[in-house]
């Protein structure tokens, strides 16, 4: 049986891509990988966002993804300057309805080896919580 390793990217469903863009541009440095028509595809970190348009459903309540950010409150910030309203501590619905939680690498079992940080010019440390997870899993 095959085993997961990692996500490759997710899709996220807009109404408008260029739109998409100026909004998580505000948020985040992307950097725009290629884009075809009613698609759009973002570097973030060692992954891909993929904005696809149309919307076609209505906005996400329970169903969200988390993206892992080195420093999460001027995320947060920029989101609320963009008009969205933040929940839960570290969630918001983008413009489109999706929800998105912002979550510190720091604080989750997630890990990057320390070559792909070097790579992405990050030096990033882990919570002694976050640390005890991994031991707890025999991942360091």
């Amino acid at each position: 049986m095959a085993r997961a390793v990692g996500i490759n990217h997710l899709a996220l469903e807009v109404d408008s891509i260029d739109e998409a863009l100026a909004f998580y541009g505000r948020l985040f440095e992307l950097e725009l990988r290629s884009r075809m028509h009613g698609m759009a595809f973002v570097d973030m970190g060692d992954q891909f966002i993929a904005f696809a348009e149309p919307r076609t459903q209505g906005p996400d309540a329970s169903r969200h993804f988390g993206l892992v950010v080195d420093d999460q409150a001027p995320v947060l910030a920029a989101a609320r300057e963009a008009g969205v309203e933040i929940f839960g501590g570290n969630s918001f619905r983008d413009p489109w309805g999706n929800h998105v939680q912002v979550v510190a690498y720091s604080e989750i079992q997630f890990t990057k080896t320390p070559e792909i940080l070097r790579g992405m010019g990050l030096e990033l440390d882990k919570s002694e919580k976050a640390l005890r997870e991994l031991q707890d899993k025999g991942l360091t």
